[in-house]
């Protein structure tokens, strides 16, 4: 659940800091998950590669409260659901890649957003964690809507199959947080789903803190000195070692062994330097010349 400076204005992780920044903490993968835009994925890839790290492809995607098409601020069509989308393999990496597109093509509302139709249709090679407090089923958790986050749940779950959608927990200094990571405990026992623990991370140490928060200002147009901005508060949005992410969740050891389960899973290769067109076939009794002005004129 990372973010780098391609989640524009909030993330504040450049992508070779990044992964150096997982290399010197021992770790053999680490994933990309911006917001709502895969534009870091081909340096990230190579990045990462030529470190000698596994690179997890995926995005945070923004999910319509309705349809993708529904663009009416009345209707709460400005409100939208996070959901991180996980390439499992290469099938998986082009239907990420179409769904963010058609985010932006189809769903854009001042943010690129897709929603369940098109997200059934390109589900397959997909690992799909429920997100941050922002996802569906922790606002229905704190909405005290606890069967509304379980449907959510079943659905989900139902969609990419068992074990390619997991229940995910984070402790990042907010009390709303301790709720949900309870209530998603229980759901995972009551549905048998899996929980996985992720830190939200928006900056690479926790020094860059300040530093985020003056990128928070700037994308909100409001000053540090204003009671009113938008905060990230606690201080625990920057990559943690495996030992501080241990410290932080010792009741629930297998959430953190699921993110090397997932880890292990996801192969995505990216082939460069080979041009790729589509093969056109052409009809029984014409030249490809010939066909083509057929076709142009």
């Amino acid at each position: 659940h990372v973010h780098s400076e391609y989640s524009l204005l909030d993330g504040a992780i450049r992508i070779k800091d990044l992964v150096k920044r997982a290399k010197e903490l021992g770790m053999k993968s680490i994933a990309l998950t911006d917001h709502g835009v895969m534009f870091g994925v081909v340096d990230f890839y190579k990045e990462a590669i030529k470190e000698g790290i596994k690179p997890i492809i995926g995005c945070e995607v923004y999910m319509a409260s309705r349809s993708r098409f529904d663009k009416d601020s009345t209707a709460g069509d400005a409100e939208r659901g996070h959901l991180i989308l996980l390439a499992k393999d290469n099938e998986g990496y082009k239907n990420l890649t179409k769904l963010v597109s058609l985010g932006f093509t189809e769903g854009f509302y001042y943010k690129p957003r897709i929603d369940k139709e098109i997200l059934e249709k390109y589900s397959k090679g997909l690992v799909c964690l429920s997100a941050c407090l922002a996802g569906e089923i922790p606002r229905a958790i704190l909405d005290n809507n606890y069967e509304k986050a379980k449907e959510l749940a079943i659905y989900y779950n139902n969609l990419f199959g068992q074990d390619n959608f997991y229940l995910e927990m984070q402790m990042n200094g907010i009390n709303e947080q301790v709720i949900v990571n309870q209530n998603i405990i229980k759901l995972s026992k009551e549905l048998n789903i899996p929980i996985v623990a992720t830190n939200d991370t928006h900056y690479l140490t926790r020094d860059d803190y300040y530093t985020h928060e003056v990128l928070l200002c700037i994308q909100t147009g409001k000053k540090l000195n204003d009671e009113d901005r938008m905060r990230y508060e606690g201080g625990q949005y920057y990559v943690k070692s495996e030992e501080e992410m241990r410290t932080l969740f010792p009741y629930a050891i297998k959430a953190l062994e699921n993110t090397q389960k997932i880890a292990d899973r996801c192969h995505v290769e990216i082939e460069f330097g080979v041009t790729k067109l589509p093969k056109y076939g052409v009809p029984e009794g014409y030249t490809a010349w010939e066909y083509l002005n057929k076709l142009c004129f």
